[in-house]
């Protein structure tokens, strides 16, 4: 699968199903067995025969559970579906019966109207012409905004709770899933960072991916995050120097946090600035995706925004180092940047003193927004001291206890009990920080507003009901 096809979403075709009355049947139940076909609109509340019959067996106890709708490939008699106990069979034609009648009628023919990935079109047009329908291709109004599929791939798609968990990307956007995992796993890290710490999480994800526990079943495909956050956060215990604390078990390749907190606080900023920068070009990326150049110019999340950011970092790091020049030109393009975001916001906005009162409060907000974002980043290091203070206390709790074997065998039980301790409190801090940051910092910048999922209808063929 080429990059482009991984970075964007599936090319949508808006398709119409056109049949005979007496072909409608047989056409639906063959787009409801494909399963890659989303259908449009309404549709009725179920009634008929059918849901008389599925609810009188639904009184009778089933030896199989939940009821699974298949459909037979032929219409049978209720009767005899009811009277073989077929629910799988009777619920099927209950959604399906509601779409026959939720169907655009003209005449003798019949028509629904959906979405289907473009390189699925002549597979279901081949399938349709079997039943004895037709498949049409539609033009998309340019107000209707298609169903967002996103490419499968075991490497990013494993991921991809990241971003479903705060919306759905849009049909034109990129798709952000790996900045974000990047993102996150790099800030979960730096406040987590401990190589004893992040090879029990790893492990614990590991774990998670094997059991069979009921309990924990529902989570068992989130396994990739622990293990990623896990393998981070160690990576940066050895830039820390941290092994369950301040033990000397490993060598400390840059700094340490309790030693050096003003440098760690720098770090955590400029990783926050190098994500905010992400965003950014992402945003923008969007931005030119679903408006074109005058969207991507003058939204926040675009030019405007990135000259302001940019600005703003220029015009600081200048007015710090003592380097005019540049703060002379970072403070020239946040101006350019607040008058494109007025212009915007505007534009937006309409005419009159009303607009103007509100462009201008908008263009202070951002502005604000674009400063105290940068600083929210802070925390990656407080909480990296944090968690290394916590460490450093239990080791040092420890240690002085050392010395007679019951004292001894104490200070055993307290530095286990103490790094079980600062490990549950420190990686729910630490995720909670880690996805209140990419919700809040970055995602804010990539999405502008939500698209929503495709969702085919899916009912299949019962494979063994082939008997006339």
């Amino acid at each position: 699968m080429r990059a482009r096809e991984l970075a964007v979403p599936t090319r949508m075709a808006r398709v119409a199903i056109v049949a005979g009355e007496e072909h409608l049947r047989a056409a639906l139940a063959t787009a409801a067995d494909s399963g890659c076909l989303e259908l449009a609109g309404s549709v009725p509340a179920p009634e008929g025969e059918a849901l008389e019959a599925l609810r009188r067996l639904e009184r009778l106890p089933s030896p199989n559970g939940r009821t699974v709708p298949r459909l037979a490939r032929r219409e049978r008699v209720v009767t005899e579906l009811e009277r073989r106990g077929r629910r799988d069979l009777l619920a099927g034609e209950v959604e399906l019966s509601r779409r026959v009648r939720a169907a655009l009628r003209h005449g003798r023919y019949a028509a629904v109207v959906g979405w289907i990935p473009e390189m699925d079109v002549e597979g279901m047009r081949s399938r349709l012409a079997e039943a004895g329908a037709a498949l049409v291709e539609l033009p998309r109004p340019r107000w209707v905004e298609p169903p967002t599929l996103l490419a499968d791939s075991s490497g990013v798609s494993r991921f991809r709770a990241l971003v479903d968990s705060y919306g759905s990307v849009r049909y034109a956007d990129v798709d952000p899933t790996p900045f974000a995992v990047v993102a996150f796993v790099v800030m979960f890290g730096m406040m987590f960072g401990d190589v004893g710490h992040g090879l029990v999480l790893a492990t614990l994800g590991l774990w998670l991916r094997r059991t069979r526990s009921s309990i924990l079943g529902s989570y068992r495909e989130l396994w990739p995050f622990p293990v990623a956050a896990g393998l981070t956060a160690a990576l940066f215990g050895f830039l820390y120097g941290e092994a369950f604390g301040p033990t000397g078990l490993v060598p400390t390749l840059w700094l340490s946090p309790m030693e050096e907190p003003i440098t760690l606080l720098a770090a955590a900023i400029g990783v926050g600035a190098a994500l905010l920068a992400a965003s950014y070009t992402l945003g923008t990326v969007n931005r030119w995706r679903e408006g074109g150049p005058l969207s991507a110019l003058l939204a926040p999340s675009g030019i405007a925004g990135i000259l302001v950011f940019l600005g703003v970092g220029l015009a600081v790091t200048g007015w710090y180092v003592g380097w005019p020049a540049v703060a002379i030109g970072g403070s020239g393009s946040a101006t350019a940047g607040v008058a494109l975001l007025a212009a915007g916001f505007k534009l937006e906005a309409g005419r009159g003193a009303a607009a103007v009162t509100q462009a201008t409060v908008e263009v202070v907000d951002a502005v604000v927004r674009v400063v105290a974002n940068v600083i929210s980043f802070a925390r990656l290091a407080a909480f990296g001291l944090m968690h290394a203070a916590l460490a450093t206390i239990v080791f040092e709790a420890a240690t002085a206890l050392w010395g007679t074997p019951a004292a001894s065998a104490l200070a055993v039980l307290v530095f286990v009990a103490g790094n079980v301790l600062t490990f549950a409190l420190e990686a729910l801090v630490a995720g909670v920080q880690a996805l209140r940051l990419e919700y809040y910092e970055l995602f804010s910048r990539i999405f502008a507003g939500e698209g929503h999922r495709f969702a085919p209808w899916h009912i299949p063929f019962d494979t063994a009901e082939e008997e006339p």
